[in-house]
Formats: structure tokens, C-alpha cells, sequence
């Protein structure tokens, strides 16, 4: 690797130097040779960084240089070797936090690619080929999970916004019909509506519910069942005036609401369903799995992650919707400046409009995998879950709930109890896990989302729990 760590002399310019660096490449080769170090080794080293590599941290601190800074080839070799093993191994297969995907290769790499584009896909004016991918990436999703076929998708952030998105069209289209635009009259003069979600509805809704002023207070909570599936005889009386919430993977349990029962319902009232399928949509894609997701296109609107369960890079999240024209109104946005055209104009179907060309990697990861690969994937992540709960049984620890996707509760004791377990674990090096609470009672969860997890992967990890018990 060429050492170059002397700031730019005098007599070089700004642009001079950042010329040169673009001209040469080997700034980039060497920031590659630190990506491929790092993934080389991302199986074998400690899950959670250690305390050392903590404090390291220190070292990228102090004061804003007043210039020439330091030459980019030192920044990057001190990013890897202070920033790289500060990092949590998420990439690697034993990582059970939160619903975090691994990331497929072929995507990563997609993504170093288009990053080096770095194409703005507001319109297709600016970035034709982001433009053209969103369009082959809606076909295939739609074909993917059985969606209506006049659905459009928004290529967001995550789950969180495409939450927003949809309840923001499903907002747009209930108030036309009561014939009001909600656009020009705004909340004070538009009339109530009715949001109906299960007891365990994820926090992310209710965070969109806030952003969008229909007020939290306002949520008609439906009673839950023994695995977190909301209770379609527990429904109050629906009508025009009803956004219902169902979700395709309780977050803690993996379960999924009845939706055909649910989404017939709605459907009788005139009342708009909104599936938060963050995770569990991609059961749709997966023939074993498919009854899990029974009626969804019988919903108006969807959210999902492409970096959780299918394994694309990070900031991969989906709106979709089954209403064009509600979604384009609600997401409203115009100027003189903007070159909008007759084919795909991104920004008509998200809130930004400056953002990253999310549809190249996601397009990668579906032509990496193509139909049959993504239910190998979806159905591999299930396995893994099923032999979590085989083996933690064996070991002695007690299973909360029915593993039906990727999803295992795990009982280990009272809040400091599991607190205590949970940091063990971490601290091993040898998974990492997270603490939740079921029906009000402290769990360890653990989510199986990396396409990198491997048996093998789950023996060790229940071997750390079983030691980290014995630590007690």
C-alpha cells in the first residue's frame, strides 16, 4: 500500500490535489483494500467491539484543522484501523440485534459502484439509469410479492418512512373521498379519521402517526392474541373514515396479523389497510412461507425493507401502494427548475427529493438472486430460526414463542436478570443479542436476518448463552 501521509504542499491547490487524486485511483484502491481486510476478517473477530477498541475511538477526536488538513490516505488508514473494529460485525453470522440484514455481496459492490456515480435520483432527467432501475424494480416486486398490478414504489430510507408515505396517500385518499383536499384545507379543517393497529403495532407507526398530526391519542388499539396477531373478532365497526394497520411480522414474535380476514373486512367498509411488512413482507416471496401472507394484496398500501430480510445494503426502504394517484398527491412536490418527463421521476413517489440511487444495489441484489434465490434466502433465515429454538430447548432455556419466520423469544429471568445475561453474551465476542419485553415480561429476542449465518453460526451462539448462564 503507497504511503503518502504529507499534507498538500503550498504550491498545490485544492482542486490540484483532489485532480489527482481522481486521476490516480489509488486513493480508492486503498480505501478497497481496507473494505476487503475488514470483510476478510468480520466472521472471526469479537461481534461487539471490545472496551480497547472503544477508547481507541479517542483517537479520530480533536480539533476542526485549520488547513490543509491531513492527506486523505492517513484519514482513511485512521478510520480503519480506530473506526474499523469500533464497529459492531453486523455483516458477519452472529448478529441477532434489532432485524438487521447481513449485506449480499454482489449488492455491496453495486453500491460501491453507484456511490462512485453518485447520481441524484430526483428525476429522470438527472440520473436516466436510477430512473430506468426504479422501473424494472417495481415490475419485479410486484411479480415478487403478488402485489396489484398498477402499484407504484417509492425507494425511501427504511421502514420508518415508508410507513409515512403510506399513511400519508391513505390520509390523501379517504379525505378526497369525503370531499375534502387535504392538501389545501390541512388538518384543522379536515375531517377525523380513525386509525385502528394492534396492541403490538410497531413504534415506528406510531412515530409516523405523530408526524402526520393525527395525534397518538387518536389510535384504536385491537386486543392481540397469545403470539402478537392482532384479533380480527376484536375489530371495532369499520368505515369510509378507517386506516387500519396491520403487520406482516410482529417484531418480537415474528408473527403475522390474519390479513385476508382483516383486509376483507376493510375492504366491505371502505377503509384503507396499510400492511407494515418491515421485515416479514418477503414470506410473500417464499412458497413455504407464503401462507403466512395470505390476502396482502388485498391491502392499499405496503412497507418494507430491502437491507433487513433480502440483505441489500443499508438505507434500502420501500413504499408501496396500490393507489398512484393518492401516493403522487400526497407526496406533491413541483418547481420550475425540475425537469419532470414523460418516464419515471422518482421524486413524484418519496418525500425527498435529493437522495442517494437506492434502486441500482437493490436492482443488483434481485438479479443476484432472481426468484428462486430469494426464497432460498427467506426460507434459509427460518431455518436458522427453527434450529434456535431447537437447540436453545435443548440447552435447557425456555422458548416463548411459536417460531413461524426468523423470530425466537428467549426467557432468562426477571429485567436484571436478562440486562445482565444480555451483556455477557455481548461481551464474549461471541454474539450479540438484544433485550425486549413480551406481554410485559423481560426476553431475550433474537432475530436471524443475515444470508451469512450458517449452522454452524447458531451452535456457537447458543453455546455463548449457555456459558454466559452458567456465569450467574
Amino acid at each position: 500500500m503507497r504511503e503518502n501521509n504529507q499534507p498538500p504542499t503550498a504550491h498545490k491547490t485544492l482542486h490540484t490535489v483532489m485532480h489527482e487524486h481522481m486521476q490516480s485511483g489509488s486513493l480508492f484502491t486503498r480505501a478497497i483494500e481496507h473494505a476487503l481486510a475488514y470483510l476478510r476478517k468480520v466472521d472471526d473477530r469479537s461481534v461487539a467491539p471490545d472496551p480497547q477498541a472503544l477508547a481507541a475511538l479517542e483517537g479520530l477526536n480533536g480539533p476542526l484543522p485549520e488547513g490543509p488538513g491531513e492527506t486523505a490516505e492517513a484519514i482513511l488508514d485512521q478510520l480503519a484501523s480506530l473506526g474499523g473494529p469500533a464497529t459492531t460485525a453486523q455483516v458477519g453470522g452472529r448478529f441477532f440485534g434489532m432485524v438487521n440484514g447481513g449485506i449480499l455481496p454482489p449488492a455491496l459492490a453495486a453500491r460501491l459502484l453507484a456511490d462512485s456515480w453518485d447520481q441524484n435520483a430526483v428525476v429522470y432527467a438527472v440520473s436516466p439509469v436510477n430512473s430506468r432501475l426504479e422501473e424494472i424494480c417495481q415490475r419485479w416486486l410486484i411479480e415478487l410479492l403478488s402485489l396489484p398490478e398498477q402499484t407504484v414504489a417509492g425507494f425511501v430510507s427504511g421502514t420508518s418512512m415508508a410507513i409515512v408515505c403510506g399513511l400519508a396517500a391513505a390520509r390523501w385518499r379517504l379525505c378526497e373521498r369525503l370531499g375534502c383536499d387535504i392538501n389545501a384545507a390541512g388538518l384543522a379543517q379536515a375531517p377525523r379519521l380513525r386509525l385502528i393497529a394492534s396492541r403490538h403495532t410497531h413504534s415506528t407507526v406510531i412515530k409516523a402517526v405523530a408526524l402526520l398530526g393525527f395525534g397518538t391519542d387518536s389510535i384504536e388499539y385491537v386486543d392481540v392474541d397469545a403470539q402478537g396477531r392482532l384479533r380480527p373478532e376484536a375489530l371495532p365497526a369499520l368505515d369510509e373514515t378507517c386506516i387500519l394497520i396491520l403487520q406482516a411480522g410482529n417484531v418480537n414474535s415474528g408473527s403475522f396479523d390474519p390479513i385476508r380476514p382483516c383486509c376483507e373486512a376493510a375492504q366491505a367498509a371502505g377503509a384503507w389497510v396499510h400492511i407494515d411488512g418491515a421485515f416479514g413482507l418477503w414470506a410473500e416471496a417464499c412458497p413455504n412461507l407464503r401462507h403466512l401472507t395470505d390476502g396482502l394484496a388485498l391491502a392499499q398500501s405496503w412497507s418494507v425493507d430491502a437491507h433487513k430480510t433480502l440483505n441489500a445494503p443499508y438505507d434500502s426502504g420501500l413504499s408501496l401502494c396500490a393507489d398512484p394517484e393518492a401516493m403522487v398527491a400526497a407526496l406533491q412536490n413541483s418547481g420550475a427548475y425540475i425537469p419532470t418527463s414523460e418516464h419515471r421521476d422518482g421524486m413524484l413517489y418519496t418525500p425527498e427529493m435529493s437522495r442517494r440511487t437506492r434502486a441500482i444495489d437493490l436492482w443488483a441484489a434481485l438479479r443476484f438472486l432472481g426468484r428462486s434465490g430469494v426464497a432460498t434466502l427467506v426460507e434459509g433465515l427460518h431455518a436458522r430460526a427453527q434450529q434456535f429454538e431447537t437447540e436453545l430447548k435443548q440447552a435447557g432455556f425456555t422458548v416463548l414463542n411459536d417460531v413461524v419466520f426468523n423470530q425466537v423469544l428467549m426467557d432468562v429471568g426477571d429485567d436484571m436478570e436478562t440486562d445482565a445475561f444480555v451483556a455477557r453474551v455481548r461481551a464474549s465476542g461471541e454474539a450479540w443479542i438484544g433485550p425486549s419485553r413480551w406481554f410485559d415480561r423481560p426476553v431475550v429476542r433474537i432475530s436471524v436476518c443475515s444470508w451469512a449465518t450458517t449452522p454452524a453460526d447458531v451452535t456457537r451462539a447458543v453455546a455463548a448463552f449457555s456459558a454466559a448462564r452458567d456465569q450467574q
